[in-house]
């Protein structure tokens, strides 16, 4: 045992962590290990070969408790579908009919219809369960989905991590309320062609969502709808499980609107706006830093460059071209402050894959460009956990982000800012951040309480 300094009632944080170096059984199960203690990011007590032993269970025993509970990567969940993959595709790339039946014909040819996003960009492999009537739009039961993800599925590959992105986490539960939204006939309210769009959401990470721990499965319910004219405005309830444990939870709310509601779009209110980060960045000029792009650097791309850090994902999920500022400290606005811009490419993938007839950026992309510069910015703050720490997603605070605005093929710039308001120093650091994203210089994604957390690899 050493200790090097002490905990006060001004110290901040503290962190505690073992490093496990022998599991076995003579003959009762032990655990021996490594303690360390951090208090404000100084290593200040370590404790070589702690122990533990357990009484009353078997090596036998705690190997069948294990084994009852692990699900190889590639499993299936088993269930009788009450829609299948399919009648998925169909709703989103071929007739809505096919899916949903009669009520949805006049979708098949005549007329526009909002639709559910199409691979690469689809997640839902099935519906397992609905507990809600159909064409009946008011709260009632979950809508059940799985989406059966394999550990080398493209964003894995490109993500360069072993956690799941936050875009496709987001979008595993947002499909699910997409999914319920058209099984309760939404479209059929109007007698106009109405889009649907994600307006905002709030919602806390448990537990991050692993590639090697097979399927995910979500759910939505319906929790109230109203109708002023031709806008339809539904909230949603939504949870993301694995291996039978909640990760992701929280409420969201749509939208389905007119394509004129929709061109007459004015982003965020004053109150939102992030004025006051913009003089202040005028102030700190810094030299454009543009990013390589590297393997895959698209979905269907089978390659893969190798990467010795926690360095940005590969070109087919990498949401900003440049970072054109990042000053560390953040002077008096905060811990550190990052800008970003990407050059929209109207023949991009995500436009092809959301939505059928009507491209527009989703959302959660536009969030993981924001994600993508916290990525950045821990790189640079702790470059020596480079090649043995990788980025997750920050658990246990809630998030909250807020849309009002589209991102079309038509735009030519994006812009997204983060300034880092809490920094978490230790052995497994982390750090939160609020953020704006602009397109064409008009503001329409707020982002607060977003965080990022390296860990060691396994």
């Amino acid at each position: 045992l050493k200790c090097r300094g002490p905990v006060t009632p001004e110290t901040r944080h503290v962190v505690y962590a073992v490093e496990i170096s022998d599991i076995g059984f003579n003959p009762a199960p032990y655990v021996l290990a490594d303690a360390h203690m951090y208090a404000d990011g100084q290593h200040i007590v370590m404790f070589r070969g702690m122990s533990m032993q357990m009484s009353g269970m078997t090596r036998e025993g705690l190997e069948a408790f294990w084994q009852s509970r692990r699900s190889p990567a590639s499993a299936e969940i088993p269930c009788k579908d009450a829609f299948s993959r399919e009648q998925i595709l169909a709703f989103a790339r071929g007739k809505p009919s096919d899916a949903f039946g009669a009520p949805y014909r006049p979708f098949d040819r005549q007329r526009f219809i909002a639709r559910l996003p199409a691979p690469p960009y689809s997640f839902i492999s099935r519906v397992t369960q609905v507990d809600a009537a159909p064409w009946e739009l008011k709260p009632d039961g979950w809508a059940r989905i799985v989406w059966n993800m394999h550990p080398d599925d493209w964003y894995f590959r490109a993500h360069r991590s072993d956690g799941m992105p936050l875009c496709i986490l987001m979008e595993i539960g947002l499909q699910a309320c997409g999914f319920l939204a058209a099984y309760m006939g939404s479209a059929l309210k109007s007698e106009k062609d109405l889009r649907f769009r994600n307006l905002d959401g709030q919602a806390t990470l448990e537990a991050n969502v692993m590639r090697d721990r097979g399927p995910v499965d979500a759910r939505a319910r319906l929790l109230s709808s109203s109708m002023a004219g031709d806008m339809l405005i539904e909230q949603f309830a939504f949870e993301v499980y694995q291996q039978a444990q909640r990760v992701y939870a929280g409420e969201t709310s749509f939208g389905f609107f007119t394509e004129a509601a929709l061109e007459r779009q004015v982003g965020l209110g004053k109150d939102d706006h992030s004025g006051d980060w913009a003089r202040w960045r005028a102030d700190r000029p810094s030299e454009p830093l543009v990013l390589a792009d590297l393997a895959p650097i698209a979905p269907d791309d089978p390659g893969m460059d190798d990467t010795a850090d926690f360095g940005l994902p590969a070109a087919a999920l990498r949401m900003i071209d440049r970072i054109e500022v990042f000053d560390p400290l953040g002077g008096d606005q905060g811990l550190g402050y990052l800008l970003a811009a990407k050059d929209v490419d109207p023949k991009a993938w995500f436009f092809r894959a959301h939505f059928f007839q009507d491209p527009v950026c989703p959302g959660s992309l536009g969030i993981e460009s924001f994600m993508q510069l916290l990525r950045y910015a821990a790189r640079e703050r702790w470059p020596d956990l480079a090649g043995t720490h990788m980025p997750l997603i920050a658990t246990d605070r809630p998030h909250i982000w807020r849309y009002r605005g589209q991102v079309r093929p038509a735009n030519k710039r994006i812009t997204v800012e983060a300034l880092i308001h809490t920094v978490e120093d230790g052995p497994q650091p982390a750090l939160w951040a609020h953020g704006y994203l602009k397109v064409d210089g008009l503001c329409i994604y707020k982002m607060q309480d977003f965080g990022l957390r390296l860990v060691k690899r396994r």
